[in-house]
């Protein structure tokens, strides 16, 4: 398995787990958290499936986050003092935040897309 896929897949599981512990703890499901466990399971079985939600979960990562984005700067054109991030009581600055969020996007779409996850993901369909 490549290194790379080997890097989503962490990061997957981690995402998983923050998905499960909050759905357990809210009472609610959604796509966007819990939408990573079939890729999840895709990447690790080498279903011929996987690339294609692979990249249809990123997608959908990449509305998401970018109309919280636009809600933000919009919000933030209104009343500017508003416009924070508290988790738990603590202010997380906006700068290393939206810096993380592209940081992990990127990350996702430079592994989605290169040629050695695709070479991996269809080597189970082709033999």
């Amino acid at each position: 398995m490549p290194k790379r896929l080997i890097l989503l897949i962490a990061l997957y599981t981690l995402f998983a787990i923050i998905a499960l512990l909050r759905a357990v703890a809210t009472g609610s499901f959604d796509l966007f958290s819990l939408g990573v466990l079939p890729v999840l399971f895709g990447i690790l079985t080498q279903a011929p499936w996987s690339s294609l939600v692979l990249k249809i979960y990123i997608g959908l990562q990449t509305l998401g986050l970018s109309a919280l984005g636009v809600t933000a700067i919009i919000a933030y054109q209104i009343t500017p003092q508003d416009v924070k991030v508290v988790i738990e009581g603590h202010n997380i600055p906006m700068l290393p935040l939206v810096i993380s969020i592209i940081s992990l996007l990127m990350i996702q779409y430079w592994i989605a897309f290169s040629r050695i996850t695709r070479d991996y993901l269809t080597a189970k369909t082709n033999s």
